[in-house]
């Protein structure tokens, strides 16, 4: 039996470090994609309140100047600004996939939050390893919410950016039987001679995870618009950095192939392609790279699922678990 459905990947500018604004826009392009018939939406990296691009244009010591207000308008986990997405997931009978920067009272975090069509938390993850400058601003995740979640359209896991260049975290999703994933970027318009930070090689990224995983995967793309142009550049040297644009959504079948027509890289608006999980079965026949395709005998990945805390409320919380324990004990043998 086929499970069909149809699925939005977002192309939009954010409203730049304007929360409520953002919050807004995501609202209404929620409604947007629930009236074309989707059952879930999802949005670009760090879209709530836009990606931090003032960190690849100037110093770490410059860029402290934006830095508070950008705090200000970060979002914490079951604030209002949480309630209004929850509620405009429920309202619509949408699913939401929404990259945000978390606060968490001091810190900030690169995250993904997944809402149910009931307006229910599914998760909400953080970046394993923010890349490169990404690290002057924010924090790091851990194992604990590097997950798939079982959901009733499609079994559907989160990853953002350059999460996709990390081959054991990628194969850890494959372990977890992925068959819908969103793949969050927050455009292609920095570094304009960089090759390795362009549409060109990311969405192959995201293209390849389609293939390798056998899954469906949402490609959903921030775009650079004239506004975040005049916050961010100052002089010439930063206008030759970044430019306006950069859109380069996609939505990607199990066996790779783009099932939508890009938008223009400075165009906004949704791609929304027919999703069918039965499908997933005839790619896994040639090649599950977690089962009938798979060495485990030469090669096998270890997953520490635990919580990272810097404080831990007992000793239990710092031994190690008796599963990690058999995991040493072979790795020995």
């Amino acid at each position: 039996m086929s499970n069909t459905f149809k699925a939005a990947a977002v192309q939009a500018a954010p409203e730049f470090m304007n929360i409520d604004a953002g919050v807004d826009k995501a609202i209404a392009l929620i409604e947007q994609a629930a009236g074309q018939g989707a059952s879930i939406i999802a949005f670009p990296e760090c879209w709530l309140p836009g990606y931090p691009w003032w960190l690849w244009l100037s110093c770490t010591a410059h860029n402290m100047k934006y830095f508070q207000a950008y705090h200000e308008n970060c979002i914490e986990i079951g604030d209002r600004h949480c309630e209004r997405l929850t509620q405009a997931a429920r309202e619509n009978n949408i699913m939401v996939s929404i990259g945000f920067s978390e606060r968490d009272h001091g810190s900030l975090y690169i995250a993904q939050m997944l809402i149910g069509r009931e307006g229910d938390l599914l998760q909400a993850r953080r970046k394993l390893k923010p890349t490169h400058m990404e690290r002057t601003v924010f924090g790091e995740g851990d194992g604990s919410d590097l997950d798939v979640i079982d959901c009733d359209i499609a079994r559907v896991g989160q990853l953002c950016c350059w999460e996709h260049l990390q081959p054991l975290s990628k194969y850890a999703m494959y372990g977890m039987h992925e068959q819908l994933h969103i793949a969050s970027w927050p455009s292609f318009s920095c570094y304009p001679e960089a090759y390795a930070l362009g549409a060109e090689l990311n969405n192959a990224l995201s293209q390849v995870y389609a293939a390798e995983g056998q899954c469906y995967v949402l490609a959903p793309c921030g775009v650079v618009s004239e506004a975040m142009i005049e916050m961010l550049v100052e002089n010439d040297e930063q206008a030759a950095l970044i430019s306006t644009g950069g859109g380069a959504a996609q939505i990607f079948g199990p066996d790779g192939r783009p099932l939508c027509t890009p938008l223009g890289s400075e165009e906004e608006g949704l791609l929304i392609a027919d999703i069918d999980i039965a499908a997933i079965a005839v790619s896994k026949s040639f090649a599950d790279p977690v089962g009938h395709y798979a060495r485990p005998d030469v090669t096998r990945l270890v997953l520490n699922r635990q919580a990272m805390t810097p404080v831990a409320d007992s000793l239990t919380e710092c031994v190690v678990s008796e599963d990690d324990q058999a995991v040493h004990h072979e790795d020995d043998e």
